[in-house]
């Protein structure tokens, strides 16, 4: 099985064992991330729904790519600019492909029930009425 995944802007290729490399990623050598942007994905020829389909992938290594000289120059004004640059670069191994997301429990509901079940129940304005008589 192998998948198109899109990050940093870029498209690639993967399959289970592939190593590619992206645009840095946040992250330490040896943490797990998830590359959940996938825009095909293909199983022996047979075309799958990428909707919750997602990549995972280990972080190999962080590092940065080969200089590349900036030179600008405008002739008869005397106008010379020189100026480096090396991207910030991740090494990627994927593990599998075509994981489904699985549904996080929501603890956004749950939370609010729990909260109002801890507060006590306001008295009834008794104390109000007995003051306004």
């Amino acid at each position: 099985m192998f998948a198109i995944v899109r990050t940093g802007g870029k498209q690639y290729r993967v399959a289970a064992g592939d190593k590619i490399v992206v645009e840095k990623l946040a992250g330490e050598a040896g943490d797990k991330v998830t590359l959940d942007d996938v825009l095909f994905a293909s199983d022996a020829g047979e075309v799958k729904p990428t909707a919750g389909l997602s990549v995972s992938a280990e972080i190999l290594t962080q590092g940065r790519g080969d200089k590349v000289i900036v030179f600008k120059k405008r002739r008869r004004h005397n106008y010379r600019r020189r100026n480096g640059h090396r991207q910030s670069l991740t090494v990627l191994k994927i593990l599998a492909v075509g994981d489904a997301k699985k549904a996080a429990p929501k603890k956004a509901e749950a939370a609010p029930a729990e909260a109002a079940a801890a507060k006590p129940a306001k008295k009834p304005a008794a104390k109000k009425a007995a003051a306004a008589e």
